[in-house]
């Protein structure tokens, strides 16, 4: 992909194995007006950011209390929750369209065609069940000794949880986090229902509707330099953070 972003455009087809000459014409093509490249890659950072920080806001709590208090049918709680990520995404799309669209009785007040709740909600309900059913595993492993010192020597249950727990909590949450993360930016079907107009264009989307600086060719060098602009960051920060998303997927496991 690297190697076809550096040709020439005029050699978009070519099967070298080096880009003879090398050259960043594709990447400028990227940018170009007619693409709106730049509003999609912004689109796709707020709605990847949101959704993570909402993931981890409500998946922490519901881990937590999922893996420190005790009541009926917990196990079937944490069943339900697990379902609700086996359903395939495409068989939500049909409500989710009629109800955002404002066209489902009683809701016609939502009309969220085209705004960011409109793509932040749909796939908060797949990252949740990841994190809840991630971290239950992981604060369950820590023992509760620790939260039961700290009140001892002055804090409150909560402050025990902030300074005590979720500090220790780091690798899963670090690690739910950047699968979240991922998991948002690299999504196509649920961004290209209900973001229909050039101003909601994630990337993936503009990627997919690319004609690059003209409109009458397929641009394949300027398509797959945009693919590098698009994957080069994630598989950097995971190559920089390797050791903290092996230490989430791992914990727990026997040592």
């Amino acid at each position: 992909m690297i190697v076809s972003s550096l040709r020439l455009p005029s050699d978009g087809r070519s099967t070298d194995y080096l880009p003879n000459p090398a050259s960043v014409e594709n990447y400028i093509a990227v940018f170009a007006p007619i693409n709106g490249f730049g509003r999609s890659l912004v689109n796709s950072l707020i709605v990847s950011t949101t959704t993570t920080v909402l993931t981890l806001l409500f998946g922490i709590l519901a881990a937590y209390a999922l893996a420190r208090l005790r009541f009926a049918a917990k196990g079937i709680v944490l069943s339900i929750i697990i379902a609700c990520s086996m359903f395939p995404g495409i068989t939500l799309i049909i409500p989710l369209f009629k109800l955002f669209s404002g066209n489902y009785p009683g809701f016609e007040w939502i009309n969220w065609m085209n705004t960011y709740q409109a793509l932040i909600i749909p796939t908060l309900s797949f990252g949740l069940p990841l994190c809840v059913w991630n971290l239950t595993a992981f604060f369950r492993q820590l023992p509760v000794e620790l939260e039961q010192a700290a009140m001892v020597d002055g804090c409150t249950p909560g402050q025990a949880f902030a300074k005590v727990i979720l500090p220790l909590a780091a690798p899963g949450v670090f690690t739910t986090a950047i699968i979240t993360f991922i998991a948002v930016w690299n999504d196509y079907m649920i961004a290209l229902q209900f973001g229909t107009t050039p101003e909601m264009y994630t990337s993936i989307v503009a990627l997919s509707k690319f004609t690059g600086a003209y409109g009458y060719d397929t641009p394949w060098g300027t398509i797959m330099a945009a693919g590098v602009i698009i994957t080069v960051p994630l598989l950097v920060a995971v190559l920089i953070f390797q050791r903290r998303i092996v230490a989430g997927l791992t914990a727990g496991g026997v040592k």
